[in-house]
């Protein structure tokens, strides 16, 4: 998919082309190590896959480190602090879920995508990741009708109560369901990383926080008042992340929001072909 810019718009087409490049390497390691993990395997050596995997593509720094949950982690069960986000030992077992996140930035470009997965069967998963679908489809709609990214957090809240799951993305720093991407023009050192986010990472957030803010405007897209403005245009990494009892599954792409419109980058992604082959089957 390849549009033009609007008026007021940061990105040309070929900057589009280029994020989108990106995002396609992320899925496509994430698709690499979900094909190599197996039960036996812990969150610790799943990352360590995902990063070989991406460095091996040429990636040499990223929005933040690589994450993976497993089990009851992909419903972020008992989480209380930033520390236990990060991959721990946790072994896969048959028939568990897990969730695959990852950030690279070539060339300034930054791609941020979660990928779930299941290892044998699982048919509460199987349930979830169909009723994906409709996050995406909802998130995209409300956008495109320029409502307040807070009314559009409200919206994915009562969606998520109407299917009877659990809200996780709550449960990131500042409660987050999205957060902007940009270029990253940092000179910081490439490949340095505190708190799990790079370096260049924070220091170009931390501009963005304070320009964001002089508009009365956040780049972290949560259900607070910082949130209560229309979409910015430019680009957003988002990430609806459900989860009934032990089971949480989520996806994370990216949004583009112009002045008048709004689209996801692509639609060639492992959940949106998910979807495609079940509508197929079931036609």
């Amino acid at each position: 998919m390849t549009r033009s810019s609007a008026p007021g718009f940061a990105y040309t087409t070929q900057d589009l082309d280029r994020f989108r490049e990106v995002q396609q390497l992320a899925y496509h390691c994430a698709e690499q190590v979900a094909a190599w993990i197996e039960p036996g395997v812990t969150e610790r050596q799943a990352t360590a896959q995902l990063r070989r995997c991406l460095v091996a593509e040429g990636v040499r720094d990223f929005f933040h480190i690589p994450f993976a949950w497993f089990g009851d982690r992909t419903a972020f069960r008992h989480f209380h602090t930033p520390l236990q986000f990060f991959a721990g030992s946790r072994v896969l077992q048959e028939g568990m879920p897990y969730v695959l996140d990852c950030a690279p930035v070539v060339d300034g470009y930054t791609a941020d995508i979660g990928y779930g997965g299941k290892v044998g069967d699982n048919p509460l998963w199987d349930r979830l990741a169909l009723d994906l679908k409709v996050y995406r489809e909802l998130i995209l709609r409300e956008v495109r009708a320029r409502k307040p990214l807070n009314e559009v957090y409200a919206a994915v809240d009562a969606q998520i109560a109407r299917h009877g799951y659990d809200n996780r993305h709550q449960v990131y720093p500042g409660r987050v369901i999205g957060h902007q991407v940009t270029r990253n023009t940092s000179r910081a050192p490439m490949g340095v990383n505190l708190f799990g986010f790079g370096l260049r990472t924070l220091q170009t957030l931390g501009r963005e926080l304070i320009s964001e803010r002089l508009h009365g405007r956040s780049p972290l897209w949560a259900d607070g008042r910082s949130s209560r403005h229309a979409p910015t245009p430019g680009l957003w990494a988002v990430e609806p992340h459900i989860a009934f009892r032990a089971v949480g599954i989520k996806f994370e792409e990216l949004l583009v929001v112009t002045e008048d419109d709004a689209y996801w980058l692509d639609d060639d992604l492992p959940h949106v072909r998910r979807w495609t082959t079940l509508e197929e089957a079931t036609a």
